[in-house]
């Protein structure tokens, strides 16, 4: 006789998958790697970005070039807690900055946003580092003793450029790695967190004014006068039925 099989019917996309050992219950839920998790397209609204302009120097002169990185909030489950993070999801070079490099140069940004999208970032930067052409180095950046960058290809220094505002950012290390999930989880509460705190970032919390000081009727002094020494001249009050300063002491009943 044979074993009857049951189907079942998944209803969502798989985004992760773990197997069960002993001990674990049967309805716990799969980890998720926010670093790893696939980005199938750009969600609707805005993102938090970054420009930056660079400069770099080859045989045929100087360039300036600008370049704008996005990052979205990617959320997952590690260790069974929910953890989010902000990873860099897209990468963009305005056009009509270079001449005839520019198609190169703007679908090699565009494969790079496919693969921060599909989590393999780090592997395409250290592939565009390796980028050369037939124009000779390009030379960018500075070394930690100060030496100038030498560069094999534009790409390969724009790749650089971007290891080195992602370390910035805290989503790499110095040497270009990836950070932890559990430090970029907690990186991104605690800038969270503070944006919170400001009105302007977060429009769901209103900016309320200072409630006035409360002042106490009976306990408010009130001013009776100006001390007579010409060395004090502070305010007096009305203290066990005399003027008195509150500076000196001076009192009119002696």
């Amino acid at each position: 006789m044979s074993e009857s099989k049951k189907i079942t019917r998944l209803d969502k996309r798989i985004v992760g998958w773990n197997v069960l050992r002993d001990g674990h219950a049967a309805n716990s839920e799969p980890e998720i790697n926010p670093l790893t998790v696939r980005i199938d397209r750009r969600e609707e609204g805005s993102w938090e970005s970054t420009t930056t302009k660079i400069n770099l120097t080859s045989a045929g002169g100087r360039k300036t070039i600008y370049f704008v990185i996005g990052f979205g909030v990617v959320c997952g489950r590690m260790n069974g807690k929910s953890v989010c993070i902000e990873r860099p999801l897209e990468f963009f070079i305005p056009a009509g900055q270079t001449s005839a490099e520019h198609q190169w140069v703007s679908a090699t940004m565009r494969t790079l946003s496919l693969a921060a999208r599909g989590g393999f970032l780090i592997k395409a930067l250290a592939d565009l580092r390796k980028v050369s052409w037939d124009r000779g180095p390009v030379w960018y950046g500075k070394t930690k003793s100060g030496k100038g960058m030498v560069h094999d290809s534009e790409v390969a220094a724009i790749a650089w450029a971007i290891q080195q505002e992602l370390h910035k950012r805290g989503f790499l290390t110095e040497r270009g790695n990836e950070r932890p999930v559990e430090a970029l989880a907690e990186h991104y509460e605690r800038t969270r967190g503070y944006r919170d705190r400001i009105p302007v970032d977060n429009p769901h919390v209103e900016s309320r004014p200072s409630e006035p000081a409360t002042v106490d009727d009976e306990n408010t002094l009130a001013i009776v006068g100006v001390c007579p020494d010409p060395d004090c001249r502070g305010e007096m009050i009305m203290k066990d039925g005399c003027p008195t300063c509150l500076d000196c002491g001076y009192s009119k009943c002696g």
